[in-house]
């Protein structure tokens, strides 16, 4: 048994010291330990948290914040019972905090600005997972809110990861905030002379019958102005696809020009008259 007390007289020998607190090397497999189970236990409340509200009537981006703040809050908790493992009670971390704030100010301060930002972004929920958004040109469907980024998934199946800090720093368009419906516009002008009433109607028998366009609220057809050389035009109507809102468009831009065709209303193209005056001059 001399071995036993020998390998543990090793692991107890105090290897530094931090605030008056000895740090041996079995005061940091004990904290090593303790830090592993409480990541496993933030994964497992994060899923066990999943699960309870996957059978509510809760909207998905409220959940996601929901399960990743419980994660954040057992980790946190977590840390604090590892420092007290080996030692490190509350008063010591002021002391390590103002270390890390010089750390801070000369190499994290992305890193703390983005984590911050994460934090934000969960409490106040100006976007959340599943949400249509575009910052800084970038357009795409949220998928994933991390602790220092967020990774957007866009229409061409490309997954891009934006800083947090973005969110909150820079401009951004939430198509998705108000919910799933959206109200989108179609342009067409028509020859001068053809029958306006006409031209509505079919705008609207077009659009009340397009797959993916909502009936209430109905469409609406709007005369615009008259153009240099059309009669302008404008369809507005409500879908509840955002992520394939290009699609619906497209099929109302193609029916628009079969219906036309079939009805013998002309979609015109710019057009100029060019007059040319010329002083001719006879010669004796």
């Amino acid at each position: 048994m001399n071995w036993l007390a020998t390998t543990f007289k090793y692991l107890s020998t105090p290897l530094f010291e931090i605030s008056g607190n000895q740090i041996s090397l079995i005061s940091i497999l004990l904290a090593g330990a303790v830090f592993f189970l409480t990541t496993t236990l933030a994964k497992m409340s994060e899923r066990f948290v999943n699960r309870v509200l996957a059978d509510k009537d809760i909207d998905v981006g409220v959940q996601g914040s929901i399960v990743r703040i419980t994660r954040y809050i057992v980790l946190f908790i977590g840390i604090l019972i590892t420092l007290d493992t080996v030692g490190i009670s509350l008063s010591s971390l002021a002391a390590l905090g103002a270390v890390l704030m010089v750390g801070v100010g000369f190499g994290l301060q992305n890193i703390t600005q983005n984590f911050i930002s994460g934090i934000i972004i969960l409490f106040e929920r100006p976007v959340k997972i599943g949400d249509l958004v575009t910052v800084k040109g970038i357009s795409g469907k949220i998928i994933e809110i991390g602790a220092r980024s967020t990774l957007i998934h866009t229409r061409d199946d490309v997954a891009i990861i934006v800083p947090n800090s973005q969110f909150i720093s820079e401009q951004v368009v939430n198509q998705s905030f108000t919910g799933e419906r959206m109200r989108v516009t179609v342009d067409v002008g028509v020859a001068y002379g053809s029958d306006t009433q006409k031209v509505k109607d079919l705008l609207l028998e077009i659009a009340n019958g397009m797959n993916g366009v909502l009936t209430n609220p109905t469409p609406k057809v709007f005369f615009d102005n008259f153009g240099d050389s059309s009669l302008d035009f404008t369809v507005a109507l409500w879908i509840d696809d955002i992520w394939d809102y290009r699609e619906v468009l497209s099929n109302v831009r193609f029916s628009i020009d079969q219906s036309f065709r079939d009805n013998k209303i002309t979609i015109p193209f710019p057009q100029r008259d060019l007059h040319i005056l010329r002083d001719l001059h006879e010669s004796n």
